[in-house]
This record gives structure tokens, sequence and C-alpha cells, in this order.
């Protein structure tokens, strides 16, 4: 096996975006007896020794193929129900170089020391799972597709343990079969699977991989991937998750500060079930849905003319969500999953119950297949409402495919409402091209038809872009028309074309020194209507100085000329604008420290014309984790607008947010959350605690608090909920 992080000659042939290798290395992995190991992180037991070490790891970052500081080795044995990962991640600093900024679950890539498994059990070579941990044995999980979408929010059954030593730190994974699709071959000798490990030792920054693969892509590129040898498959079981939970909701509302408060106590059942029907097939479902568990929307002051985007934070909606990623963007997503169980109000998007879903999901080397029906209940404002999506995908040649996807929403017929039923229908077609390593090509044409307004519109997207290790240029046009409205999805902006090209040079020490990285470059945003073509709105984005340091610390300067017309009501914030042509100039400064020090910040600042007056934006935030155990967080932003508007308005606006996050081990944690808007002066908080009590077994209490000033507009909620999962 080549040594490709010690070998001189081998590096000199791995610089560049050099092609995946004609022969994949090979690993090989050792059955062991199944009472054999101890999951403890400590990897004491004899089989370990006996089995292959993979220590060939290669250097990605921060200089490709350069000597690797920090060793690494990785050996694999699996029984009849477990496949195992040992791991040894050496540092010379031992406990005082190990960087982590907390416990939580599906953590954030890229601030800690980390280890990554990424498995391609079918060798499709454009999907991988990859399971990752830091050394206080934190999980993160994900889906990635075609190296070009990750399903962070994917969730699976599996364990870690990990220890911290004067010599760096070791993990032992524990991933059940019943996890992975493979598909089983009567025959053992001939199983293969796709395989790759990743290495972050945040400190010096340095990314490790095995096998090599160039820097301008990601670990998750798998036509890189090695090949693992010797499993011998158990036969698929039923394969039958299911998470069945009980929570009881206690709230109290009232419409102003001096009225009476409206109590009410709700008990709530219902869970969701995951099967395996075969291993390139899954089938969930869900019974009267909740999320009372997720994330909190962050407030945002808009001072854009285009709509606001929020992202899906709801754990059923996120999980296989890679399988639509095809047919998005930012300007124009044909499906959207926050436009079912929401309703979108003044000022936040407030749960409307979901009575039933189900969602399939069918992928192979050849094609994938996924379909979703949710039933969602009707409320006050809104009749009852039933989404529908079907989604094909065929892949051909060696990372190309086309889609097609049809979504149908149909609201109930209601005499409250005064409506007869509605229907909405899109069609979508889109394609994804790399006709080699460097160039992405995708493409998305989308049409709909709405029943009630009898609006028949359409929109898309083109996008093209080239990356390499020296530099990367793209251009994006996406576009919307003004009948264009998807019942289930996001529009930026109607009758809108959007063009964005653009490009940066990646500029590089050629060995470690004070900085790791400089990209200057350029993009333009340049938006016009598409029914007359009348220009809208123009702006050139132009950052001289982008520098990543060392210790990927960040620095910029961008100086960014912006060119308005305003033909319609426009009013951010609640200034007014008048109607016309203006030309101003706006300047960014930012830097962001190293992220994964203990004391961490970032500050931005913004500042320059704004219309007919002058903007200055301060965006600030830190972070102080002395333990992985404990976090303090803090931001502010401040908009101050000079002589701006109609009425040549001066006016501030502040926008608070704190957080702390607590963690007695990766399993019991508490978050408390608060954020203060002074432009609607609306506080919220929100707290809530989790204990992992079995894998993916979890009590969570939340309470949620949102109060209006002065009128003293409240709503209060307190929720236990307990969620169980079984693995059949």
């Amino acid at each position: 096996m080549l040594a490709f992080g010690q070998d001189n000659t081998v590096r000199k042939h791995l610089q560049g975006n050099f092609p995946p290798p004609a022969k994949q290395p090979v690993v090989i992995a050792r059955e062991v007896d199944e009472r054999s190991i101890t999951l403890d992180g400590l990897l004491d037991e004899s089989v370990w020794l006996h089995a292959e070490a993979i220590t060939d790891f290669f250097q990605m970052e921060p200089v490709q193929g350069s000597q690797n500081r920090h060793s690494t080795s990785v050996r694999v044995l699996f029984d009849e129900r477990f496949l195992y990962i040992g791991v040894v991640c050496r540092d010379s600093a031992g406990r005082g170089g190990t960087r982590v900024q907390d416990l939580r679950r599906d953590f954030i890539f890229g601030e800690n020391d980390m280890f990554a498994i990424q498995f391609d059990p079918q060798n499709l070579k454009r999907y991988c799972v990859s399971f990752q941990t830091t050394p206080y044995g934190s999980q993160r999980d994900l889906q990635v597709f075609d190296d070009n979408f990750r399903d962070n929010d994917w969730d699976a059954l599996w364990q870690v343990r990990t220890n911290i030593s004067d010599s760096g730190w070791t993990a032992e994974f524990a991933i059940p079969f019943a996890t992975l699709r493979y598909d089983y071959a009567e025959i053992q000798d001939s199983v293969s699977w796709g395989i790759s490990f990743f290495r972050v030792a945040r400190r010096d920054f340095e990314q490790t991989v095995f096998p090599p693969v160039p820097q301008s892509y990601s670990q998750y590129r798998m036509v890189y991937a090695a090949q693992l040898l010797g499993l011998k498959l158990p036969k698929p079981s039923v394969n039958l998750r299911v998470q069945p939970y009980a929570l009881y909701d206690f709230s109290s509302s009232k419409a102003s500060r001096d009225a009476a408060p409206v109590v009410q106590g709700v008990p709530k059942f219902g869970g969701d079930a995951k099967w395996a029907v075969k291993p390139d097939a899954t089938l969930d479902l869900t019974f009267n849905t909740d999320f009372a568990q997720a994330d909190v929307d962050r407030a945002v002051n808009n001072l854009t003319r285009f709509n606001l985007f929020f992202p899906e934070r709801r754990q059923f909606f996120l999980e296989n969500s890679g399988v639509f990623a095809g047919v998005d963007n930012a300007f124009v997503r044909p499906f959207f999953s926050r436009a079912i169980g929401l309703a979108n109000t003044q000022f936040a998007a407030t749960p409307v119950p979901i009575e039933v879903g189900m969602r399939y999901v069918e992928r192979n080397a050849d094609r994938a297949i996924a379909g979703m029906f949710v039933r969602q209940r009707g409320d006050d404002a809104q009749s009852a409402a039933n989404f529908g999506i079907l989604r094909y995908v065929k892949n051909f040649g060696a990372q190309n495919n086309i889609g097609a996807m049809l979504t149908h929403r149909y609201d109930d017929a209601s005499e409250r409402l005064n409506f007869g039923g509605k229907h909405n229908t899109t069609l979508t077609l889109d394609g994804l091209l790399r006709p080699t390593d460097e160039l992405t090509i995708t493409a998305t044409l989308t049409g709909s038809l709405d029943s009630n307004s009898s609006r028949l519109g359409s929109g898309g997207n083109v996008f093209a872009g080239y990356n390499t290790n020296a530099f990367y240029v793209g251009t994006l046009h996406a576009w919307a028309t003004e009948k264009f409205l998807p019942g289930m999805g996001f529009v930026a902006q109607s009758n809108t074309m959007f063009h964005n090209p653009g490009g940066y040079a990646i500029l590089r020490p050629t060995e470690r020194t004070w900085w790791r990285r400089w990209d200057p470059g350029v993009f333009l945003e340049l938006y016009h209507n598409v029914s007359d073509g009348a220009f809208q709105q123009a702006s050139l984005d132009i950052f001289p100085v982008y520098f990543f340091f060392q210790d990927n610390a960040f620095a910029r300067y961008s100086v960014v000329p912006t060119w308005q017309n305003i033909n319609f009501a426009f009013a951010p914030v609640g200034v007014e604008i008048e109607q016309g042509r203006y030309f101003y100039v706006r300047h960014i400064l930012q830097y962001s420290s190293d992220a994964s020090a203990p004391f961490s910040f970032v500050a931005r600042g913004e500042l320059g014309g704004y219309f007919n007056g002058a903007l200055t934006t301060f965006y600030g935030s830190m972070r102080y984790a002395p333990l992985p155990n404990i976090a303090f967080t803090a931001e502010y932003e401040r908009n101050q607008f000079f002589d701006v508007g109609i009425r040549r308005e001066n006016l501030t606006t502040d926008l608070i947010t704190g957080a702390v996050r607590l963690a007695l081990n990766p399993q019991v944690q508490l978050s408390v959350f608060y954020q203060y808007n002074s432009f609607d002066r609306r506080s919220r908080w929100n707290a809530r605690g989790s204990w992992e009590f079995l894998p993916l077994s979890f009590l969570y209490l939340v309470f949620n608090d949102s109060m209006i000033q002065p009128e003293g507009q409240q709503t209060q909620a307190f929720i236990g909920k307990v969620v169980y999962t079984h693995q059949f």
C-alpha cells in the first residue's frame, strides 16, 4: 500500500486536481467474536492489534500533499451485528491540544478536532453516509449526494466512545449493519464497499484524508474512495425503527398586559416509523407529528426587496431531503417543506398540526424514486390541506443525472372560509452534468398551475461552475415569472430574472506560514423584470481582501457599488423609500477569529450610501467556551439610518441575541436562547433540556415565551416530551 503522506515521489504526482486512482486502494476488515470488544474508546483489546492499520493519510489542508504533523491510525473489525472502527489520533500536545467547542449532536464542521468515516455500501461512487465524532464523543452523521448536497440532519442509530490521553485521543465506533443499506450477496467473497477516512487536527487546521482527495473537493467525493473488503454481511433483517412519543403541552396566552390569560393543557401522542423495505429503499411514516424540540427561527430585519428564506429545522422533513435537492436554488424552490405544517404570520411561522405523513425513497446506482404525502389539519385561518410530491432521478455516466418532480397541493373546500377546493400543481425538470471533475453544470425548468387564480407560470435556473485548486469561475441565472406560484415552494421575488456571474483566484503559500489562502475576486448581481426586461437592481461585490489565516481566522474587505430602481411601494423596517433610481456605494469589513479557541468572535461593519441617505450596520458575535461542557454566545446587530427615505428619517434598530449551552455529557444537555428586536419590540425566550437515555431516545423539557412590548401581548408554553426509539 502506498504511503501517500510520507513518500515524496508519490506526493509529487498528487498535485492540483489529480484524477481518481486507476486502481483503488484496499482496506481489509477482520472478523472477530461478538464478545471480543468492549465499547469504551480505549482500544485495549488484543483483536485490534491483529487488524491491518491504515496510516497513509494525505494532507488536504493547509498545504496539499505536505508532510503531516499529526499521524492517524485506523483499523476495521466486524462481528455478526456491528462494524467497528478503531481510531488513534496522535497529537504531540496531548490533552492541551484538544479543540472542542461543545458537546451537541451534529456539531459544526471545522470548529473541532474530529474524525469521520464515509461509507458507500452500494459502490455508487456518488453517494455516501458519514459518521463523525470529536475527542469527547459527540456524534455527527449525514448523507451526501454527488459531493453537491449534504443532508446534515440525517440521524442514524450508532455508537461511539472516545478517550483523551497525553499522546492524543482514540475513538471506537460501533455501527450496526442494520443502520447501513447494502445489497446482500450469497457469495460473501464478492462484498466490496467504498470507504474513506478524514481527520481534522483543528489546532493547526490540518485536514488529512485516506485515500487522497484534491483540496478543491471535499472528503465526500467518493470516486476517490478505497474499497473495503473482507466483510461477511448478515442477511438483512426486518430493519424497522419505531419512534413513538408522548408529550404534555401547557400554554398560557393573553392579548394585552392587563388581559386575563387563556390557559390550557393538552396531551398529545404520536410517532414515526422507518422501515428499510429493501437495501436501497426506505419507507418513513409519521402520525400526529410533533416538532416541539426543533430549533426556533431567528428574527431577521429585512433591508432588501426580496422575500426572506428561513431554513427547515424539523427532523421529518430534513431527513432524506437530498433526493429533492436537485430542483432547488436560493431563488426558486418548487418544493420547500416549510410550506407544510407552518402558517406564516406577521412575526413568525406558527405550527399547524400534521395528522399523518409518509415518504418513500428508493435509490440505487441507476436511479432514484421518491414520493411523499402529508395531511395537514385545518385551523381558524385556513382549511385542511393535502400535500403530495413525486420525484424521479435517472443517473448516467460517472456523475450525471436528469430528473423530474411533480408536486400537488389540495386545500379542502371550506364553507366557513367561503371557498371551494383549491388545487396547485408544479412540474419540474432538472439535470446535473459533471463532464470533468472540475466542471459542474445544473439546470432546472419548472412550471406551476394554480386553480384558484388560474395562474400559469414558470421559473428555473442554470448554473455552471469550474473549480480548481487555483481558481473558481461560475455563473448562475435564475428566474420566476409574475404568475409563477408554487403552492409547496418558495420564490424570492416574482417577475424577476437574476444573473450572478463571477469568480476568484485561489492563492496559497507553498509552505506553512501565517496565512493559508487568499481568494480575491468579483461577483455581479443583476435583477430585471421577466415580463419586459425593465431594470430592478444591480451590484458588484469586489473583494480584494478575502484572507484565511493559518488558524482559519478570516478577514474580508469588499466594496459594493449598487444601482437601484424602486418602482413599487418599498418600506424596509418601516422606512418609506420614494420611487425612483438610486446609485450608492457600500463598504464591508469583516474579521472572524479562530472559531476553535476558547474565546472567539466575529465583527462585521457595513457603511456607505443607502438609497437617498446613508446606512451603517454593525454585527458582532462572541462565544466563550472555557470547557466543552459550557458555552456562552452573544450576538448584536445595529442598523443606523441617516437621512433616508421620503421623510429623511434617522432611525436605529437593535437586534440582541444571547444563548448558553450546558452539557453534562453528549447525552445530557441544556440550552437557553433569548432574542430582542427593537424594530417590533418583540422578545423571545426558548429553553430546552434533553436527555438521550438510550440511542436516539430522548426526554425533552421545553419552555417558550414570546412578548410584544409595550402592549404586553404574550404567549408562553411549557412542554414535556418523551421519545423512545426501538430498532427491530
